[in-house]
C-alpha cells in the first residue's frame, strides 16, 4: 500500500507539468496584453513596451515557461500582475475560504444525498421512491445560479433571516451551502439508490435474510459497504470540483474565494494568478483522487488483497 501511494505521489509530477504546460500556452494565446490592462489605454507605447520588458512578455514562449517552472520548482509562482503581492500568498489568503465552502457543502450533500438513496432503494416504488427520484431530477436541471438568487430573494430580501453576500460567520455559510449541497445531493442520490438497488439483490443478501438478520443489520453492515464504491467515486469528484472554486456561486454570494479571485485574475489578464490557480486546482484533484483511492483499499476487501493491505497468513 504504501509503495502504491508514493507512486501515485511520483505520477503527480508528470500531471502537474502536463497542466501548467497547457494552461502557460493558452495563457499566451488568449487575446488581450497585460501590459496595456495595467497602464490604461491611454499609456503610451513606450511605457507598455517597458513593462512588458520588465514582465518578461517579451521573451520566447519557451524561455518564459522554463523561467515560470523553475520558480515554480522552488515555490515561487510570480508575482501579481495588479497587487504586486506574491502569488502564493493571494492564493493562500482565498483557499481556505474555498476549502471551508466545499466541506460545508459536501456536508449537506452527503448527509442529505446517502440516508435519501438507501432508503429510496429499499423502499422501492414507494413515495419516498418517487419523492427522491423528483428531488434528483430537480437538484439536477435546476441552474446553481438560479437556486442561489431565489434563496436570496426568499430568505434575505423578503424574509430577512439570513445574510445574502459575503462569508464571515455561520449565518453567511447557510445560503451559498445549501446552494450548491443540494444540487450536489441529487447526484449522490441517484448513484446511492442506483448501487443499493444492485447490491441488495445479490445472493449474499437473499443468505443473510435467510439467516434471520435484520433489516437494518443487512442493509448497514452487508449492502451498504459494498454499494459504497461508485458513491464516494462521486463524492470525490464533486469535492475536488467544490476545491476548485464555485466560480458561479462566489459570484452571486461575493465570496472572497479562489474561484472569485480566477474570475477577476483572467478580466485582469493577471497571468501569474490564473497559472497558479490552476495548478493549485490541479494538484488538490490529484490528491482528492489519491485520497479516494485509499478509501477504496478500506471499503473493498478484494481491493485490499490487490494492495498487499491484508494481512500475511503465519
Amino acid at each position: 500500500m504504501y509503495k502504491y501511494v508514493i507512486r501515485r505521489i511520483l505520477l503527480m509530477i508528470p500531471v502537474l507539468i502536463g497542466v501548467s504546460f497547457i494552461i502557460f500556452t493558452l495563457m499566451s494565446m488568449t487575446p488581450g496584453d497585460p501590459a496595456r490592462q495595467i497602464l490604461g489605454e491611454g499609456a503610451t507605447e513606450e511605457a507598455v513596451t517597458a513593462l512588458r520588458d520588465e514582465l518578461g512578455l517579451n521573451d520566447p514562449f519557451l524561455i518564459r515557461y522554463v523561467k515560470y517552472m523553475a520558480g515554480v520548482a522552488h515555490g515561487d509562482f510570480g508575482i501579481s500582475y495588479t497587487t504586486k503581492e506574491p502569488v502564493t500568498t493571494e492564493l493562500l489568503s482565498r483557499y481556505p475560504t474555498t476549502v471551508l465552502f466545499a466541506v460545508l457543502c459536501m456536508v449537506i450533500a452527503c448527509v442529505i444525498g446517502i440516508p435519501l438513496g438507501i432508503v429510496s432503494a429499499t423502499k422501492q416504488y414507494t413515495w419516498i421512491d418517487n419523492f427522491s427520484t423528483v428531488f434528483a431530477m430537480l437538484g439536477i436541471s435546476i441552474p446553481t445560479f438560479w437556486m442561489g438568487l431565489m434563496l436570496v430573494l426568499v430568505f434575505s430580501v423578503q424574509l430577512g433571516w439570513l445574510p445574502a453576500t459575503g462569508f464571515y460567520g455561520p449565518s453567511y455559510w447557510i445560503l451559498p451551502a445549501i446552494t450548491v449541497g443540494l444540487p450536489s445531493s441529487a447526484g449522490i442520490v441517484r448513484m446511492t439508490r442506483s448501487s443499493m438497488l444492485e447490491v441488495i439483490r445479490q445472493d449474499y443478501i437473499r443468505t443473510a435474510r435467510a439467516k434471520g438478520q435484520t433489516e437494518w443489520n443487512i442493509t448497514m453492515h452487508h449492502a451498504l459497504p459494498n454499494a459504497l464504491i461508485p458513491v464516494v467515486t462521486v463524492v470525490g469528484i464533486t469535492f475536488g470540483q467544490s476545491l476548485g472554486g464555485q466560480i458561479v456561486t462566489e459570484q452571486v454570494f461575493a465570496i472572497p474565494g479562489l474561484g472569485k479571485l480566477m474570475v477577476e485574475a483572467i478580466n485582469a489578464r493577471n497571468y501569474p494568478v490564473v497559472e497558479g490557480g490552476v495548478l493549485l486546482i490541479a494538484f488538490a484533484f490529484c490528491v482528492i483522487n489519491l485520497l479516494v483511492d485509499i478509501i477504496y483499499a478500506y471499503i473493498d476487501p478484494r481491493i485490499k488483497a490487490q494492495y498487499g493491505v491484508t494481512k500475511k497468513k503465519k
